[in-house]
C-alpha cells in the first residue's frame, strides 16, 4: 500500500509541477474521507489535479460549472417521465462519481450549494424522498476565487464546514513555470496517464489510516487548540466539533503518508492552518490563517 500511495503522487507529480505540498493534502483529504476546497485564481492547475487524480484511481470523474442559472437537480438528478414503461426514471446527476470537481462553486446560488451538503456528509442524496447511495469513494474538490467577487456567493458557514481542508495551490516559481512548458511541448495529457491504484485500494488505505496511533496528550492537544479558537478576541465565530475530529483524521492520514503509524505534534502543527482557517470567521476584518499561526505558538505542545 505504502508503494500505491508514492506511485500516486508521482502520478499527480507528472501533471502537477512543484505542488509537492498541495499533492500531499489533497492525498491527505482523500485516504481521511473528506473533501478539498482550492481557493486560488483561474489558471494553476486546480481541474487538472482533479482530473489527474481521478484518472489515478481510476475512478470516475465528474465536473460541474457553477453558475447563477445552475439548479440542484443539475448536482443530483432528477426524475423523467419514461412513455415507454409508463413510470418515471431516475436519472443520475454528476454527483455520481468517485471524483467531482465543482469548479467556481461560490458562484451558485445558495439554493443550489446546499444540494452539495448532504451528499458531502451522508454519501448520498434524497430526491422526490428516495435516497440514493453515491459511488465509494466520493471525493469533492472545489474551486472558487478568492479576487473576483462581482456574481457570487459566498459559501455558508455550514457549507465551509464540510470541506476536511482548504488550500492554494499559488503560482509556480520561474524553474516550475519553465519545466511545465517542457513537460506540455510533448503534448502531455491527463488521459496518458496510467491508473496506479483502484477505489477498492483507496477505501482499504482510508481504513488502514484509522488504526494509526494518536496519544491522548495529542488529543487533548487538539482539543486545546480548537478550543482556543472559540475564545480568542480575534474570532468571531470559532471552530466547530466537526474540525477537531477533521484535524484528528488528517493527522492520521499524513502520518500514514509518512510510514509512520502515530502521530507527532509536527503532523497536527502543519495541517492545523489548513482544517481549522477557512472554518472560523475572523473579527474586525482579520485573516483566518495568520490567527491560526499566532495560536498554534501560543498553545503548548505536549
Amino acid at each position: 500500500m505504502r508503494q500505491r500511495i508514492e506511485q500516486l503522487t508521482e502520478n499527480l507529480g507528472r501533471t502537477i509541477v512543484g505542488k509537492a505540498d498541495s499533492i500531499r493534502l489533497v492525498i491527505v483529504a482523500l485516504l481521511a474521507g473528506g473533501h478539498a476546497l482550492l481557493e486560488d485564481v483561474p489558471g494553476v492547475g486546480k481541474t487538472l489535479l482533479a482530473k489527474s487524480l481521478a484518472r489515478s484511481i481510476a475512478g470516475r470523474f465528474q465536473r460541474i460549472q457553477c453558475t447563477p442559472d445552475l439548479l440542484p437537480t443539475d448536482i443530483t438528478g432528477t426524475n423523467i417521465w419514461n412513455q415507454r414503461s409508463g413510470e418515471f426514471e431516475f436519472l443520475p446527476g454528476p454527483v455520481f462519481a468517485n471524483v467531482l470537481l465543482a469548479d467556481e462553486i461560490n458562484r451558485a446560488t445558495p439554493r443550489t450549494q446546499s444540494a452539495l451538503l448532504e451528499v458531502m456528509e451522508e454519501q448520498q442524496v434524497t430526491v422526490d424522498g428516495v435516497s440514493r447511495a453515491v459511488p465509494k469513494p466520493f471525493f469533492v474538490i472545489a474551486t472558487q476565487n478568492p479576487i473576483e467577487y462581482q456574481g457570487t456567493f459566498p459559501l455558508p458557514e455550514a457549507q465551509m464546514d464540510r470541506f476536511m481542508l482548504s488550500l492554494s495551490l499559488g503560482y509556480p516559481t520561474e524553474d516550475e513555470e519553465l519545466q511545465m512548458l517542457e513537460r506540455h511541448q510533448d503534448g502531455l495529457r491527463v488521459s496518458e496517464l496510467e491508473p496506479c491504484i483502484s477505489a477498492e485500494d483507496v477505501l482499504e488505505l482510508r481504513s488502514l489510516c484509522h488504526r494509526v496511533k494518536m496519544d491522548k496528550t495529542l488529543q487533548k492537544y487538539i482539543v486545546n487548540l480548537v478550543r482556543a479558537t472559540r475564545s480568542s478576541e480575534e474570532v468571531t465565530l470559532g471552530v466547530s466539533p466537526r474540525g477537531t475530529v477533521a484535524l484528528q483524521r488528517t493527522a492520521q492520514a499524513l502520518a500514514f503518508l509518512e510510514g509512520r503509524d502515530y502521530v507527532i505534534p509536527d503532523d497536527v502543527k502543519f495541517l492545523a492552518p489548513y482544517v481549522l482557517a477557512h472554518r472560523l470567521i475572523p473579527a474586525g476584518g482579520r485573516r483566518a490563517k495568520p490567527i491560526v499561526e499566532q495560536l498554534l505558538r501560543s498553545v503548548p505542545i505536549p
